[in-house]
């Protein structure tokens, strides 16, 4: 048998060649996270630039993530809106959500017990679709009693552990400046008491963002 070298060197380039691509991550583009909520998600009084969406992704590129949001929220929708459209609003491009919801469940009044059901919904839905999870909790007003407020206040916390998925425990936890009053500073609203402004924004984001860059990492894995 006549020895080939040519052949030889061309087997182990082919096999080189095997082993650096098959090194390469999965992940050729950015990773996707879909950010299902209302209008705290969606952006509502401000510019588009100044929305909590674009903020955080500016936020987490700045940092040099390789990532893009897409903004689910819209203005209004309850837990119950939310879990009526998670399901299409995973596709497959998305690999990780942020869930905000439940600021107009306890605008109206909704049962706590009800506001649960829709988030566990949610939760399963993503969990079947194996995508890692950000929640970002809320704090209920003590006007509707103290049986309200600790069965409300106790579903993010729960839901987290029951599907043991990222959590931010209040959303507007950086926005209160006095732990006495419990409210969000008024110079990081809007006129309505409700929304952030875009300085309150920038806040949330900058408190948030450490979070988001574990559920990339968990995207990730």
């Amino acid at each position: 048998m006549i020895y080939c070298p040519l052949r030889l060197f061309c087997k182990q380039t082919i096999t080189l060649l095997f082993l650096f691509f098959s090194s390469i991550p999965a992940f050729a583009g950015p990773v996707v996270i879909a950010a299902l909520g209302d209008s705290l998600t969606q952006g509502y009084g401000l510019s588009r630039e100044n929305g909590f969406v674009p903020q955080l992704e500016t936020w987490l590129q700045g940092k040099g993530e390789d990532v893009r949001l897409l903004n689910a929220g819209v203005s209004g929708d309850t837990t119950a809106g939310g879990l009526s459209r998670v399901a299409w609003t995973l596709t497959p491009e998305v690999d990780a959500l942020i869930v905000t919801l439940g600021g107009n469940d306890l605008l109206r009044g909704i049962d706590p017990v009800t506001s649960r059901a829709n988030l566990d919904g949610i939760l399963q839905i993503a969990t079947e679709k194996a995508l890692p999870v950000l929640i970002v909790g809320l704090i209920a007003p003590g006007n509707y009693g103290p049986e309200y407020k600790v069965t409300f206040d106790a579903i993010y916390p729960d839901l987290s552990h029951k599907y043991e998925t990222l959590l931010y425990g209040n959303f507007f936890t950086t926005l209160i400046e006095n732990d006495n009053v419990k409210t969000p500073d008024s110079r990081f609203m809007q006129r309505d008491g409700i929304h952030p402004n875009a300085s309150g924004v920038t806040r949330v984001v900058n408190d948030i963002g450490p979070i988001v860059r574990k559920l990339i990492m968990q995207a990730l894995e």
